[in-house]
């Protein structure tokens, strides 16, 4: 009775583990050869009425459509598999967060927090064309939908931070978030 209680389990088990693989790998490519090919692409206006819908095939990674602790374990997995993730198209919504260096570089992002709303982790979004804070942007906690392509970068030889580059932005018509 014991061993088939333990086989049933190690059963559970693995098949918990092994639910969520993938076993597609990612493309080939530089970060270089990435970067150079999104100089050509078309210029969108802030605040787009039409956001690509992942029913469309032109989202690759849709973050608005998984639970609080998905999007978090999703977003965990893209900062430390940043290589995986290079180049997708990736749709994520949250709470509007920014922040400004000492020295003066200015960082937009989307926040992500975990179920609890104890932890979160933000997207840093980059948007295609110039704009200016805070004329073209919505006040700090305001619902935004991003949508970009993935990037990341590496500062101090340690800390990877995401992005999304060329991304368009709109604003929910949920209320602000509150913290």
């Amino acid at each position: 009775m014991k061993i088939k209680s333990l086989i049933s389990v190690l059963s559970a088990s693995l098949v918990f583990l092994t639910g969520c693989g993938s076993t597609s790998s990612a493309t080939g490519g530089t970060i270089e050869s990435y970067q150079a090919s999104l100089t050509v692409a078309d210029t969108t206006e802030y605040m787009s009425a039409t956001m690509p819908d992942s029913s469309d095939g032109e989202i690759d990674i849709d973050l608005t459509k998984l639970d609080a602790n998905m999007v978090y374990a999703q977003v965990a997995d893209m900062v430390n598999n940043s290589d995986s993730y290079l180049g997708k198209t990736v749709k994520v919504k949250g709470p509007f967060s920014y922040f400004q260096e000492a020295d003066g570089r200015e960082f937009f992002a989307v926040l992500i927090s975990d179920a609890t709303a104890c932890c979160s982790q933000g997207i840093e979004f980059v948007l295609d064309g110039s704009y200016s804070y805070p004329d073209d942007y919505p006040s700090i906690g305001t619902e935004i939908t991003v949508v970009g392509k993935f990037n990341y970068y590496i500062e101090d030889d340690f800390y990877t931070y995401c992005q999304l580059l060329n991304a368009e932005m709109q604003v929910n018509d949920k209320l602000t978030w509150e913290k």
